[in-house]
């Protein structure tokens, strides 16, 4: 009774659009999507939560009678972060029937784009990749899901704005991050707000893999920035908040980009992280129906799809959201089209997708053919020693201004 109260509550639309005694008698194939993900190398310590939560997340689809009666299969496949392997995991899936992409990674995301425009295939680029992809006139097969780093850096300078009364005229702001792609994704957005504000803006490159930062922080000692923007993963957070403590510089100073989770604050050391901030894309914790019924059924009686640790973590919930929107899609696209489901119809569901939120996962998305990421909402969280705490609601600020960005990129893009 228990269980079925649950499912009750959890009704999430597009899995229960069947009724839980389907049997995929309609189903002469699955609906498949392709995760080629770094499981191996740079984002191993993201990757396999997310996996993992689109997985459990099939697995529930299925039991409830799948995505209006068909089957979902989530295929994985590891690029290790290296974009040819990447392309290569592209090529074999598309020879496989494989239509719907996500990489999980700005170079190999980036590597991929073309071939997916050209093919007319549906490349999900939720949290990375690209910023002006947004633009769904120009990047017509590409979805970046929420708000892009383009975004996630002006909801940044927002709220430094707020902290500092309103007037960035005399303020300065340090931005640390790993020097490649996604590290430097953020940077021209970020330069672009700062001739409009009339901040000074301080660049700090740090090497991969993140663990030299001795230099950089020196430099911010120096500089006194009244905050720094932290573009940096997983270990890069440790070793900031070592430096950060050397140099004296005050850790509730320091915002991060979404990648800091749970494991990172564990390693930090809960108390020593007090004060730290992150810009969340996704809500934390577990106190979702989705995560209760996943945790209380399929974990309990040990059916799921790997540690339960991971369904603690906030990666977990953040491919549970991103997974959710793809299986959105797609019971929009057969509603609407009928099946076969096809590259053309699932672009159709994505762009009717409307005030989705994964059931109170994320800000609600809604998808249009001019705008491909459907959010450009942000909240801002802060540690408190023992969770985090959100200091803002969901907000975007300077949508304007990244949006004359976002075309003035997307102009100069073509599918060679």
């Amino acid at each position: 009774m228990k269980y079925k109260k649950q499912l009750k509550a959890v009704a999430l639309a597009m899995v229960l659009a069947s009724g839980a005694s389907a049997t995929f008698a309609q189903a002469e194939e699955s609906i498949q999507f392709g995760l080629c993900f770094d499981l191996s190398k740079s984002y191993s310590f993201i990757s396999p939560q997310v996996a993992q939560a689109a997985r459990d997340l099939a697995m529930y689809t299925n039991d409830n009678g799948g995505i209006e009666g068909h089957p979902v299969e989530i295929i994985v496949r590891d690029h290790g972060n290296e974009p040819q392997r990447g392309v290569e995991c592209y090529e074999q899936l598309k020879r496989e029937g494989v239509f719907h992409f996500y990489f999980l990674s700005t170079p190999v995301t980036n590597a991929a784009l073309p071939r997916a425009m050209k093919d007319g295939n549906i490349l999900a680029q939720a949290f990375t990749g690209r910023g002006d992809a947004v633009d769904g006139e120009v990047f017509e097969w590409v979805f970046p899901i929420g708000p892009t780093y383009w975004q996630q850096a002006a909801n940044d300078v927002a709220f430094i704005k707020e902290q500092l009364g309103g007037d960035l005229e005399n303020a300065k702001i340090g931005f640390i991050y790993l020097d490649y792609p996604f590290g430097q994704e953020p940077i021209e957005i970020l330069k672009t707000l700062s001739e409009k504000e009339g901040f000074e803006l301080e660049l700090y490159p740090v090497p991969l893999p993140g663990t030299d930062q001795s230099g950089a922080w020196s430099r911010i000692r120096r500089d006194k920035p009244d905050y720094v923007i932290s573009w940096l993963l997983a270990g890069g957070h440790v070793v900031a908040s070592r430096e950060m403590r050397r140099n004296r510089f005050p850790i509730d100073r320091y915002l991060s980009v979404h990648w800091m989770n749970e494991v990172d604050i564990r390693n930090i050391g809960e108390e020593e992280a007090k004060g730290i901030m992150r810009a969340s894309n996704v809500a934390g914790g577990q106190d979702f129906p989705i995560i209760q019924t996943m945790l209380e059924t399929y974990y309990a009686e040990g059916k799921g799809s790997g540690p339960e640790a991971n369904v603690r973590d906030v990666y977990y919930n953040m491919g549970l959201a991103i997974q959710a929107t793809a299986h959105e899609a797609a019971r929009l696209a057969i509603k609407e089209n009928g099946w076969p489901l096809t590259p053309e119809a699932m672009k159709a569901g994505y762009e009717s997708i409307e005030n989705f939120d994964a059931n109170g996962l994320m800000a609600p998305v809604t998808v249009t053919p001019q705008d491909h990421g459907g959010s450009s909402k942000t909240r801002i969280e802060q540690w408190d020693g023992e969770t985090w705490v959100p200091l803002t609601d969901w907000s975007a600020g300077y949508t304007d201004v990244v949006w004359d960005v976002v075309k003035e990129n997307s102009a100069t893009f073509s599918v060679k």
